[in-house]
Parts: structure tokens; C-alpha cells; sequence
């Protein structure tokens, strides 16, 4: 059984697992030898594949990006992603808000949001379609028939010889919910990259749900580690520290112990794919998370 479990985050569902598991292990191998450690073999990594729930079969997908279909909260979602983007990446993305040089404000719609959001160092040249079935799977996961059966897998996947699960992006929600849905599980480490937990509009449809703006620890003996690109859209509230099991928001460098473990937040630069799963995987600070997993 793997010691190592990956979840992977949005736009997956034309991908499998095993198409997943040679680049993303031979990332996380590379992330944990930059951080001067031994890697884990690759068998001892599992891919927790679950896009494929999300591919429309038998048609197209959806009738394109022009927000009709989507809600208020998927809607202010996209708005709040493309003002994030215009903030940490001004000379790509143009604010919603800035009339200079424009001969009319941008009109602040989702059509408008998506267009601005596929300049981003975000998108990488995602397209606007892409992106628009991006934020649907944040939509059907949260409001929609999505979460059992994904949990289902990812949860199939986690058993008693897992010692670190790695989340990104919407993984980072879903691993995050595994956790505390397997109650005594022996996962001794939590790395989330590019997470959105922090986000309100995600934060606040949590299972458990927070309590008095709190959210519960993942498990007894858990070190958490969060890792974000200043540049990644998704991660718009950065730091998780002081929303999950602890009290104010202090990052620190050594291993917490005592009643009130706190989320380690780290920042890494991910070159211009902010929110690229493989480059936060090579990173040394992610690497060093790993392996304080396994061998702690």
C-alpha cells in the first residue's frame, strides 16, 4: 500500500491515474532530493484519481463560458479570482475596476472575469471554456452530487501504511475531507498546494463545517504544511493558519506540539505556472514537508 497519496485538483477529467502518477512522482521525488533527502520509491506513491466523475459523457460539455447557468457564489467566485489576479499580476491582467486608457469601464461579468483570468499566470493560455468547466467542478464538488463519490475514492486509497497526503487545488478540499471523515487514520502529514480552503466561499461549505470561523484539525498527531504561490489565484486567502484547530496566526518553523497545532504556511515562486501542480511539487519547501511525513 502507498505511503504517499496524491490528490490532484481541477480540469483532470480527461487524464487517468496512471497518466498522472509518472510526472506527479517524479516531481514529488525531485521535491524531496532538493530538500537533501532520499526519495520514496515511485510504488510507494498512489495517484487518488477521481476526474473522471466530472467528464460529461456522450456530448460536448457545457454551452460555453457566458455564466448563465452558473449561481451568485460561482459567479463572485470568478469575479474575486479575476480582481486576486489583477493584484498579484498587473501586467497581464487588467483590473475590473481601472478605466485608464478604456474607453468604458470592463464590464464585470463572467464572460469578462474568464477572459481577463486566461491572461493570468494562473491560467498558463488555459482557455476560457477550460476555465469555465474549472470553476464547475469547484461548483459540483461544493453545492452538487460531486463529494461522496469522490471522497469515496480518495478515502479507498488511504489506508493504515499512508503516512503524508499531498492535495492540490480543489484536492486540497478533498483531501482535507478524507482526513477527518477517516476518524484514527496514520497519516502523520498534510501538504496542501495551492489551496483554496481559506477561500470564504469554500470555507464556509466545509465537512465538518467550521464552528465560531474554525474549522477541526484533520486528525490526532497531523503537521500540516500549506504551500502557495503569491502569484496563484486559487489560493486566495494564502495562509491557513488560525482557521483549522488553533488560535492566532503564527507560522513557524519547527513542530508544533500541545493542544494547538496550527498550520505551517510556506511561500515558493512557481515561475510563471503559478498554480502548476509539478512545479509545487518540485519545490525544496514541499519536499522537506514530504519526508518529515515519512519519517517523523
Amino acid at each position: 500500500m502507498a505511503a504517499v497519496v496524491v490528490v490532484h485538483g481541477i480540469g483532470k477529467q480527461y487524464k487517468s491515474a496512471g497518466l498522472l502518477h509518472g510526472c506527479v512522482a517524479a516531481a514529488l521525488c525531485g521535491g524531496v532530493e532538493h530538500a537533501g533527502h532520499q526519495p520514496p520509491e515511485a510504488d510507494d506513491i498512489a495517484m487518488a484519481f477521481y476526474g473522471n466523475l466530472f467528464r460529461q459523457e456522450g456530448r460536448r460539455g457545457d454551452s460555453g463560458p457566458d455564466g448563465a447557468e452558473l449561481s451568485t457564489v460561482e459567479q463572485d467566485l470568478v469575479v474575486q479570482w479575476w480582481r486576486a489576479a489583477a493584484r498579484i499580476d498587473p501586467e497581464n491582467v487588467q483590473h475590473p475596476d481601472d478605466t485608464a486608457d478604456a474607453r468604458a469601464p470592463v464590464p464585470v461579468t463572467v464572460k469578462a472575469a474568464l477572459r481577463a483570468l486566461s491572461m493570468s499566470r494562473f491560467a498558463t493560455k488555459m482557455t476560457e471554456r477550460a476555465l469555465y468547466g474549472s470553476l464547475r467542478q469547484v461548483r459540483d464538488y461544493l453545492y452538487g452530487d460531486k463529494r461522496e463519490p469522490v471522497l469515496e475514492r480518495v478515502c479507498g486509497l488511504i489506508t493504515p501504511d499512508t503516512r503524508v497526503v499531498v492535495g492540490h487545488s480543489l484536492g486540497s478540499v478533498v483531501a482535507y475531507e478524507a482526513l477527518c471523515r477517516l476518524t484514527g487514520h496514520g497519516v502523520r502529514a498534510l501538504v496542501t498546494l495551492g489551496s483554496p480552503l481559506g477561500v470564504p466561499l469554500v470555507f464556509e461549505r466545509l465537512v465538518p463545517a467550521p464552528r465560531k470561523s474554525i474549522c477541526v484539525w484533520p486528525g490526532a498527531g497531523v503537521r500540516w504544511t500549506n504551500l502557495y504561490d503569491r502569484h496563484d489565484v486559487v489560493a486566495l486567502q494564502e495562509e491557513l493558519a488560525g482557521l483549522f484547530g488553533g488560535v492566532g496566526h503564527t507560522v513557524t518553523d519547527v513542530p508544533l506540539t500541545g493542544d494547538a497545532p496550527q498550520v505551517m504556511d510556506r511561500a515558493v515562486d512557481n515561475g510563471w505556472r503559478a498554480h502548476d501542480l509539478l512545479h509545487y511539487l518540485t519545490a525544496r519547501s514541499t519536499g522537506a514537508a514530504i519526508h518529515e511525513g515519512l519519517t517523523g
